[in-house]
C-alpha cells in the first residue's frame, strides 16, 4: 500500500497542503473551524501519519523537551517530572527525561544529547553549581528554564517555591507545640549555599529559631536526600541520650527514613518525636503517621515551566530576580508533628 502523504490529506479535504501543515502543527496561522474539521476527518479516513523526522529536519526542532533531574528515583523528582509531561503534552510536546545522578559530567552529558536532538528547549532541575552545564548552554545558545533549584552559574529564568518561607513555616509551627528546640536534618558538605531549595530550608530554619530566641549551634545534622541514608543518620541521632524532641527534614524522603527509625527504636510519634518534611510527595499522606510537610503547586510550577520555554511573549530579559517565578509554599498539617 502507498504511503499516505500531506497531498492526498489536502486533495480529500479540499485544501492546499500548507493548510493541512497549520492544523497538524497548530499554526502559525490560524485556520476556520469547517476547515480545520475536513482536515481532520481526512486525516482519520486516510490514516497519515505525519512523518515527525521530515518537519524537524525542515524546522530545525523536534516536537520533544529535554527534562533534565538529578535522581527520577526520588519520588519528589518523579513527581515534578510526570507533571511537565503533562503540561508538555498539553501543549503538543513530548518530554525526554536524563538523570544527572548529582554529577557534574552527567548533567553535560544529557545537555549535550538533548540539544544535539534539536529539542524545543530543556527543563533543567539543576545538580549543583553547574558551572559546566552554564558554558554548555551558553555555547550552544540553548533555550533553558530552570526548575525547582537556581544555581548561580546560570542565568536564564527559573520556577522555583519559596523555599525559606516554607521552612520557617515548618519550624514555627512545631516550636508551637511545645519543644525546647527543633534540630534540622538536611545537608551534605556538598550543599551549596546560592539557589539550593536545601540550604534554603536550613535558612529558613535558622531564621525561625532566631525569632524564638533559640540557638541553633549542634542542632543541624548532615544526611543526603534520600529516605535509606536518612534512616541511617537518624538512628544515631536518636539513639542519643540527648536526643531531640522535634526534628524538620529538608525533604520527605528523609522524614520517612526518620520515621522508621523510629519506629524501629520504639520511638512514639508524635508523642515522644515530632516529625516534619518538605515538598508534600504523595506517598507523605500514607506514612504512619502521616506527614506533616511543606507543599507547593507542582502541576501549576510545571506549567510556568512549559509556557516559559514555548512561549516567547513570556520570556523576561532584565534582572536575575525580573527573571524569577516565585511560587509559594503552605503547610500541610497531619499527624506526626502532633496535630489530631
Amino acid at each position: 500500500m502507498a504511503k499516505v502523504t500531506r497531498d492526498d490529506v489536502a486533495r480529500l479535504a479540499g485544501t492546499s497542503t500548507a493548510v493541512v501543515s497549520y492544523v497538524i502543527n497548530n499554526g502559525p496561522r490560524p485556520v476556520a473551524p469547517a476547515t480545520r474539521e475536513r482536515v481532520l476527518a481526512a486525516i482519520k479516513e486516510l490514516g497519515y501519519r505525519p512523518d515527525r523526522v521530515a518537519q524537524a529536519m525542515a524546522s530545525r526542532r523536534t516536537d520533544l523537551i529535554g527534562m533534565i533531574v538529578p535522581d527520577a528515583r526520588q519520588p519528589f523528582f518523579a513527581e515534578m517530572a510526570h507533571a511537565v509531561e503533562q503540561a508538555a503534552a498539553e501543549r503538543g510536546k513530548m518530554v525526554l527525561v536524563g538523570n544527572s545522578d548529582y554529577l557534574d559530567e552527567r548533567e553535560v552529558h544529557y545537555l549535550r544529547a538533548f540539544l544535539g536532538m534539536r529539542v524545543s528547549g530543556l527543563i533543567l532541575v539543576s545538580q549543583g553549581p553547574s558551572e559546566h552545564a552554564a558554558a554548555e548552554i551558553d555555547a550552544w545558545d540553548a533555550r533553558v528554564v530552570l526548575l525547582h533549584r537556581r544555581p548561580e552559574a546560570i542565568e536564564d529564568v527559573a520556577v522555583v517555591t519559596d523555599d525559606i518561607g516554607g521552612a520557617q513555616l515548618t519550624t514555627r509551627h512545631l516550636l508551637e507545640h511545645g519543644h525546647a528546640y527543633v534540630a534540622c536534618l538536611g545537608i551534605t558538605e556538598s550543599t551549596p549555599t546560592i539557589g539550593d531549595p536545601v540550604a534554603d530550608h536550613i535558612e529558613g530554619w535558622r531564621r525561625a529559631m532566631a525569632e524564638a530566641g533559640i540557638p541553633t549551634e549542634g542542632r543541624l545534622f548532615e544526611a543526603p536526600y534520600n529516605r535509606y541514608d536518612a534512616y541511617e543518620i537518624a538512628l544515631r541521632i536518636l539513639s542519643a541520650p540527648d536526643r531531640p524532641t522535634a526534628i524538620a527534614c529538608a525533604t520527605d524522603d528523609q522524614a520517612i527514613g526518620v520515621l522508621r527509625a523510629a519506629r524501629e527504636l520504639r520511638i512514639d510519634v508524635p508523642g515522644e518525636l515530632a516529625v516534619a518534611g518538605f515538598d508534600d510527595v504523595k506517598e507523605a499522606a500514607l506514612t504512619d503517621p502521616p506527614l506533616t510537610t511543606v507543599a507547593s503547586d507542582r502541576p501549576a510550577m510545571a506549567r510556568a515551566a512549559v509556557d516559559l520555554l514555548l512561549d516567547d511573549s513570556l520570556r523576561v530579559s532584565g534582572s536575575r530576580r525580573e527573571r524569577l517565578r516565585l511560587f509559594p509554599s503552605r503547610l500541610v498539617v497531619r499527624r506526626s508533628c502532633g496535630c489530631n
